[in-house]
């Protein structure tokens, strides 16, 4: 709906453009909802501690590992109004994540692609190309479920990270403009 009323007239255009993204303010919600929901690894490397330290008033011993849960900060409740549910309008104005800093410089709600100084340096790139596809799959594309099939957000853990227990099944036909 979004893509229909940004472009009107222009029904015929061969395909969403990088400089056209930027208008397309949902889009983005979706694409960080699903990093939320479904982050591409569900944890990080881990990391060792050079001196007993007491996180989260915890202690973790000298030479003692921790690692970053990734996938369940995006389910914390504690964070998330309704965690589970696949809500993009989150990240649009007025929405409990309006403002959302990716780096973690202010808060780490969801680090997807890590934080910090540590942050994976190819972030913007991956956000840039997953708006790219996603919008010109929706463009180009009419997505439907396969007849009896539904969608489920359900995950298994595969090897070190979590994938689609019930992967969507989809008849995909080109829209006819």
């Amino acid at each position: 709906e979004e893509m229909k009323s940004v472009f009107i007239g222009e029904e015929d255009r061969e395909e969403i453009k990088e400089e056209d993204l930027g208008k397309l303010s949902y889009l983005k919600a979706v694409i960080l909802e699903s990093l939320r929901r479904h982050p591409p690894g569900h944890y990080l490397s881990y990391h060792k501690v050079t001196n007993d330290t007491v996180l989260g008033g915890f202690l973790v011993p000298r030479q003692g590992t921790i690692n970053f849960m990734v996938g369940e900060m995006g389910r914390d409740p504690k964070v998330w109004e309704d965690p589970l549910t696949f809500k993009p309008e989150r990240f649009i104005e007025k929405g409990e994540a309006q403002g959302f800093d990716m780096t973690g410089t202010r808060e780490i709600k969801m680090m997807p692609f890590g934080a910090g100084r540590r942050m994976c340096p190819g972030y913007g790139l991956s956000l840039l190309h997953l708006e790219y596809y996603v919008a010109n799959l929706v463009w180009k594309f009419e997505w439907k479920c396969v007849d009896g099939e539904h969608v489920h957000l359900s995950e298994k853990q595969q090897f070190i990270t979590m994938v689609m227990k019930n992967p969507f099944k989809a008849n995909i036909y080109p829209r006819r403009n």
